[in-house]
């Protein structure tokens, strides 16, 4: 099986019509009124990003959103259920979602990497169902990206020739919650997966988040493998640390990707605030698309 493509389409995406590609997105809720996270978690991550209550949360306000801004997405949810004790919402109805929207959306799976399961998982979610890459976050599923006991599932998803992208750095899930909601921020240190990308050099890699606070070994790991790429979400572009942005306009150029973190950064904000950091046209164009082309193996 492969995920690869000499086409110009993925799903239903004409990627030569669009300006942007998101590619970190999020859904919240199912059509069943089920929520990724459990209450606690909601309320606390929605405060930390000052989000309020009427943030989009649902696939078919992502897909209005994007066609708004001439825009497509990488959408998934976090299977996170051993370790935090909540059963995500439906990634069957996510996927769903992105069929009815097939213009501007792309699904990403997610395995819970501590279910026996997960090997096989990956290979029906990409089988049966036709997502393009993983979703990964290190912190809310309590594992170490470099512990080999985890080797089987990276190598069903780099047979299947699609992209696993992990959570880096701190995380606003749990924040100003005591003890942080049980999340720990180690199990999200980029250098974990410096060991994951030598390992598996056909395994395409997205370190998502600007790696607060190990930017530099994130840099330097993004330009040593030829594998590993970062995506820009979680942040507004004016919080970005100066030596990514720096990096952005030399040698991580072809390695970094347009992301927002929706719903909790939204797209409007994000591209206002990346502009104002006058960056080179060409690597702007890199930056919002042709990068995660690449990525996505459409090129």
């Amino acid at each position: 099986m492969s995920g690869r493509t000499d086409e110009k389409y993925i799903c239903g995406v004409d990627f030569a019509k669009i300006d942007a590609l998101d590619m970190h997105t999020h859904v919240e809720i199912d059509c069943h009124g089920h929520r990724a996270y459990d209450d606690e978690l909601v309320a606390a991550t929605r405060a930390y990003f000052k989000m309020g209550d009427a943030a989009s949360a649902t696939v078919d306000d992502l897909a209005e959103i994007c066609r708004r801004n001439n825009a497509a997405a990488v959408v998934f949810t976090i299977d996170a259920e051993t370790a935090m004790g909540h059963r995500s919402n439906s990634v069957e109805d996510l996927i769903a979602g992105t069929v009815r929207h097939n213009d501007v959306l792309i699904p990403f799976g997610t395995v819970d990497p501590w279910k026996d399961d997960a090997v096989t998982r990956v290979r029906e979610l990409v089988d049966r169902y036709g997502v393009r890459g993983f979703k990964f976050h290190p912190s809310m599923q309590a594992f170490e990206p470099n512990d080999r006991r985890f080797y089987p599932i990276y190598e069903e998803i780099s047979a299947a020739g699609v992209p696993a992208l992990f959570h880096t750095g701190q995380t606003g899930m749990g924040s100003g919650l005591p003890g942080g909601h049980g999340i720990k921020m180690r199990y999200s240190d980029p250098t974990l997966l410096d060991d994951v990308a030598a390992d598996f050099p056909a395994l395409t890699v997205v370190m998502a988040h600007p790696a607060v606070p190990w930017v530099d070994a994130q840099i330097a790991i993004a330009a040593h493998k030829a594998n590993v790429y970062i995506d820009l979400s979680g942040y507004s572009p004016k919080y970005f640390p100066p030596q990514l942005v720096s990096a952005m306009a030399r040698q991580l150029r072809t390695k970094v990707l347009f992301g927002t973190d929706h719903p909790y950064i939204g797209i409007e904000r994000w591209r206002r605030d990346f502009a104002a950091l006058d960056l080179p046209a060409e690597v702007a164009a890199l930056v919002y698309r042709d990068n995660a082309l690449r990525v996505l193996g459409v090129t």
